[in-house]
């Protein structure tokens, strides 16, 4: 497999990726970036994982042509160089290391902190000019003042650990923020307009969505208190740049400190450039040796285990399993995988909603793996091989096919039990309840449509539905044997004495378009399917 190395990331996480048994890695860093880009494009349809930090981007046209593509890595944080909808299309997984610089960028932020705090910047400028400023390059002090930080992520609490090491209130905006995080960093949870009111210091640790982009404006900045200080090494566009030029202008922000911008590199006649108490640094979040190494070998392990089948982290756009995770949920993700196939395949009319129900111990588990699992399934005779657990969600909600998703506390038969059912345009239902059975985690579905079952899910499934009299399993044991085809497994349920039979035979192989054509003609036979399952 070809790794594609397009920007330069620590040598060790390159020499840890030559290291890997097949594994050819081709490296282009050195390319001037336009070049770059090009042979980026040429080299895509060869590869079977693509390795960025900010320069280069993984396109849409790029994921397109790159067939073999399996994972996208980002050795950083952010992701906006690479087009996450058209690899969550193509099943690529795309992943980043929020990991390896938090630490760095936390004490970068720190540092633009107490920049801001005491006119560092300024006095070494007048100092190498000759000068000796010192009743002007008056500062400011952290105790006791309030700091406003927005997104109390990994980054946000670590320069809230910091700030209240300097005798600093903290006090924090995040829609995810749990009341116990905020109790064990010890700050105190508020509303945006809050924050932007109480706040003498600001810093900005959000991503960059259609929802944070401006978030601080003109608006924002006119709820501040006068001769406020604020930060951003995050993402550039989420401070509106124009109304920060104009706070800083009129007084109303005392000093800022900028990593990022909303176009990177920063123009050369940018007007924050000339501006005295606005200090810059070129976007050096992740610029210390340490994260430079973190994320450059965290990058290489985490795209190994990705496209070697093993352990997921750090996916953006899937859910991470650990190796761990991955051994305790395997049987369940493959017991899901049937089911939603077969139900697909028993589906009378189109289908408008698939639900997953969830009993028992798997209640405590992350289903989100499983669910997608089973949907993956479902889509595997309509979507083809191109659907996996990436794309499988975003596939099956292109189809206009609601997903639900329930973990019920009903008692069952079973100590873990998982329903799938199909919901159909004219109102009917099919559904399959399967569980694993014995040390050896095998799948069995044991319900269909309510009938009480025990099949192995493999293979190919005749389906039959019956009058209950006698001889038909003779009949039918008669016509598939005549067929050249061999019964492994028979499972058969009935409602009642006389009433309707369901017959489930297991086959070895699958059953001529005849020999299916001859059962159906039995008189007492009201339905028969053959469901074709993976061995």
């Amino acid at each position: 497999m070809k790794i594609l190395v397009a920007d330069k990331i620590s040598s060790v996480g390159v020499d840890f990726l030559k290291k890997q048994e097949g594994f050819e890695v081709i490296e282009i860093f050195d390319l001037p970036k336009e070049e770059r880009q090009a042979k980026l494009l040429e080299l895509a349809p060869e590869v079977s994982a693509i390795i960025v930090r900010s320069d280069s981007k993984v396109t849409k046209e790029v994921i397109e042509s790159a067939s073999l593509l399996k994972a996208v890595g980002r050795a950083g944080v952010g992701v906006d160089n690479i087009d996450i909808e058209a690899a969550t299309d193509r099943g690529v997984i795309v992943m980043n290391t929020p990991g390896g610089n938090t630490v760095a960028t936390a004490e970068l932020t720190f540092t633009h902190m107490l920049c801001g705090a005491r006119p560092i910047s300024q006095a070494s400028a007048s100092m190498k000019q000759g000068r000796w400023d010192r009743k002007i390059l008056t500062g400011s002090e952290l105790l006791r003042k309030t700091l406003g930080v927005c997104g109390l992520g990994r980054i946000g609490a670590e320069v809230a650990k910091r700030a209240k090491a300097f005798g600093m209130e903290v006090i924090a905006y995040d829609p995810y923020l749990t009341q116990s995080k905020a109790d064990l960093l010890e700050i105190r949870a508020v509303q945006l307009d809050e924050l932007l009111q109480k706040s003498d210091f600001i810093t900005v640790h959000m991503p960059l969505t259609d929802q944070t982009k401006h978030m601080i404006d003109e608006a924002a900045f006119a709820k501040m208190k006068d001769g406020v200080r604020i930060f951003n090494c995050a993402r550039g566009g989420i401070i509106k740049e124009a109304a920060l030029l104009e706070a800083l202008k009129s007084g109303k922000v005392a000093a800022a400190g900028l990593d990022v911008y909303e176009s990177e590199p920063l123009a050369d006649d940018h007007p924050f450039r000339s501006v005295d108490n606005l200090n810059l640094t070129p976007h050096l979040g992740a610029s210390t040796v340490e994260a430079q190494e973190s994320v450059g070998i965290e990058i290489a392990e985490v795209i190994t285990d990705a496209i070697k089948g093993g352990t997921i982290r750090n996916a953006i756009n899937m859910p991470a399993m650990d190796g761990e995770t991955l051994k305790k949920l395997g049987p369940y993700l493959n017991l899901c995988d049937r089911l939603g196939t077969l139900v697909q395949q028993l589906a009378l009319d189109q289908v408008e909603q698939v639900t997953l129900t969830y009993f028992g111990k798997i209640v405590d588990l992350d289903v989100d793996a499983i669910t997608r699992s089973g949907l993956k399934g479902f889509l595997k005779n309509i979507s083809g091989s191109n659907v996996n657990f990436v794309n499988a969600l975003t596939l099956i909600e292109r189809l206009g096919i609601e997903v639900e998703t329930i973990k019920s506390s009903v008692e069952t038969d079973y100590t873990e039990l998982i329903r799938v059912e199909a919901t159909c345009r004219d109102g009917s239902s099919v559904f399959a309840e399967g569980t694993l059975l014995g040390k050896a985690d095998s799948p069995r579905v044991v319900n269909i449509n309510g009938r009480e079952v025990e099949v192995e899910p493999s293979g190919h499934l005749l389906i039959v539905a019956n009058s209950d009299e006698l001889g038909i399993v003779g009949k039918l044991g008669t016509i598939i044997g005549q067929d050249g085809v061999n019964i492994a497994a028979m499972s058969l349920s009935r409602n009642k004495v006389g009433g309707v039979a369901l017959n489930i035979a297991v086959l070895d192989s699958p059953l001529s378009d005849a020999a299916i054509k001859e059962i159906r003609s039995v008189e007492a036979i009201k339905q028969a399917k053959v469901v074709h399952l993976e061995s």
